[in-house]
């Protein structure tokens, strides 16, 4: 993505979903440089939320609600984008030090994903201590920390810090989970998981053992496993062809669903689904 290494997560051949995440890009690390482009020029999104996190560096997010908010390490960005929305992702312009960082999508279920769009942006999260893990909660709850984050189907996103040793994590077993790391390594019912791939835990778990023998950091997340098939295609997440041709129609039309971006950069065109007629 222009000079950002990407790593896809999730979706993958095996894995689709886990709970209603249906998404995960991990960004970079790339150490920024004038002479180098991170920004995500305006584009379009239907019926998934957004999750975007650093871990170092910041992102200037600005969407066709209006808003316009910078993030840091620490903080959230999310916004849900309902019937639908625009939005950018832009360098800040500060090209200093490394940027870092995960986006991650969730599923939203009928009851809120043909709602208006909005966003919400938390300067702090619920931070917790287990053992040889300190943790920030993105969304849901975990060992006693619960975000403000919006929820529209029981989930957790929780990033972990982990230094070397073993711990433990309460699980829900109603929910399936998968680890996703981002630095270093870490072993996980034998199997040690390293930057790149997804390690899935399924249901009726009361914990989940973790061991690192360095610093190492990871996403862990979880849900109740969606009781519906998802149709996705480019930055539409819906249930059919037909919705997703009409949000292609209504981009490539410039219609009102998708309203203005504030952003220095045109908005991406995309080719229509192969099924378009």
């Amino acid at each position: 993505m222009g000079a950002l290494n990407v790593r896809r997560s999730l979706p993958t051949r095996g894995r689709r979903t886990v709970g209603a995440w249906c998404f995960i890009d991990h960004m970079g690390p790339t150490q920024l440089d004038p002479e180098i482009s991170v920004d995500v020029a305006p584009h379009p999104h239907i019926g998934l939320q957004t999750a975007t996190w650093v871990f170092s560096g910041q992102f200037l997010h600005k969407d066709s609600l209006g808003s316009e908010q910078l993030i840091e390490p620490g903080q959230l960005n999310l916004m849900s984008a309902g019937f639908g929305v625009v939005h950018a992702e832009e360098d800040p312009n500060h090209h200093r030090g490394t940027l870092h960082g995960m986006q991650l999508w969730i599923a939203q279920p009928d009851a809120t994903r043909h709602a208006q769009a909005s966003f919400q942006h938390l300067g702090e999260v619920p931070q917790f201590e287990l053992g040889n893990i300190s943790g920030q909660v993105l969304i849901g709850d975990m060992a006693g920390a619960s975000s403000s984050a919006r929820v529209d189907l029981p989930t957790l996103g929780a990033e972990l810090t982990i230094r070397p040793g073993v711990t433990s994590l309460p699980l829900n077993r109603e929910f399936e989970y998968a680890v996703v790391v981002a630095h270093g390594s870490v072993l996980l019912d034998g199997q040690v998981v390293t930057p790149g791939s997804l390690a899935y835990v399924g249901l009726g778990r009361e914990e989940l053992v973790l061991e690192a023998r360095e610093n190492s950091t990871a996403m862990l997340i979880g849900g109740e496993p969606l009781a519906e098939k998802l149709m996705m295609w480019w930055n539409f997440v819906a249930r059919t062809q037909e919705e997703i041709a009409q949000a292609y129609r209504d981009w490539a039309e410039n219609t009102e669903r998708f309203g203005p971006v504030s952003s220095k950069f045109p908005r991406i065109p995309v080719a229509p689904p192969i099924w378009f007629k």
